[in-house]
């Protein structure tokens, strides 16, 4: 669901990921035509960057059980 959002609202991927900042940056981006295709490449690679972290994390608190 998260992939979608990022898609067509990038700066809406950074409010559900916990980066507001990111996020009004990159609404700041996207509201010029130019700054649409940039926007959308940052939020995909920043939700990918979420999901790693999010792995590593369970990772992590699985072998310290």
């Amino acid at each position: 669901m998260r992939l979608l959002i990022s898609l067509f609202l990038p700066w809406l991927t950074f409010f559900t990921i916990g980066r507001p900042i990111a996020g009004i940056v990159c609404l700041i981006l996207q509201l010029t035509l130019i700054g649409w295709i940039p926007a959308t490449i940052w939020a995909v690679y920043a939700l990918s960057q979420y999901k790693t972290d999010k792995k590593i994390e369970c990772a992590l608190q699985q072998r310290t059980s």
